[in-house]
């Protein structure tokens, strides 16, 4: 399997990219998401899935790790396949997708284009276990390197009133939000107050 490529773009539109790898031209289908993300020209590093079926064997391209990730999950819903992904990943960031299926929020996955109540419902119930498990150990790494920041963070809240343990149950759920982007203190904080 190819995990990555890394070379120059020879071509780049909204639904494929051509990337010269020493030589060799790798066509990779994309989604707008990242298509956005990459530069128009020059050299990229860009992770792949390679899918082989009867008929075809496709190579996908991504921005990230994370795109792919949830590309993987989502063909893995019966019923969902790769073009039907492509267009989720197209219209929602990666965050935006995982935020809708662990937030048990369908409706968010059925304004996209294609995708109707009972898929959206499937894709839901299908993957939110698994994507809230992924998010639970995302957040447990953090927290020995976003200590510090949650420290700061829980005490500007205290001063500002709040009892510790209000104030560190909204700290872990808008950090279970970020599902393990990085954070700042000031961030956990302004996102504390609105939710109180």
């Amino acid at each position: 399997m190819i995990a990555f490529l890394e070379g120059a773009i020879v071509e780049k539109n909204p639904a494929y990219l051509v990337i010269n790898c020493q030589g060799v031209g790798y066509l990779l289908q994309i989604s707008l998401y990242t298509y956005n993300a990459l530069p128009d020209s020059g050299s990229v590093h860009i992770h792949t899935l390679q899918l082989i079926r009867e008929d075809a064997h496709t190579l996908y391209g991504f921005h990230g790790k994370d795109e792919r990730d949830v590309f993987k999950h989502l063909i893995s819903v019966s019923g969902v396949g790769p073009n039907t992904a492509r267009m989720i990943l197209s219209s929602m960031s990666p965050a935006e997708v995982r935020s809708a299926i662990v937030g048990n929020d369908p409706a968010v996955l059925e304004a996209v284009k294609g995708i109707g109540n009972k898929s959206a419902r499937r894709i839901v119930v299908d993957l939110k276990d698994k994507l809230e498990k992924e998010v639970d150990v995302k957040v447990q790494n953090l927290g020995q390197a976003d200590n510090t920041i949650r420290q700061e963070a829980l005490s500007a809240l205290v001063m500002l009133g709040f009892t510790k343990n209000t104030a560190q149950k909204a700290i872990a759920a808008i950090l279970k939000k970020q599902q393990g982007a990085p954070v700042s203190a000031e961030y956990l904080v302004k996102e504390a107050l609105k939710s109180f």
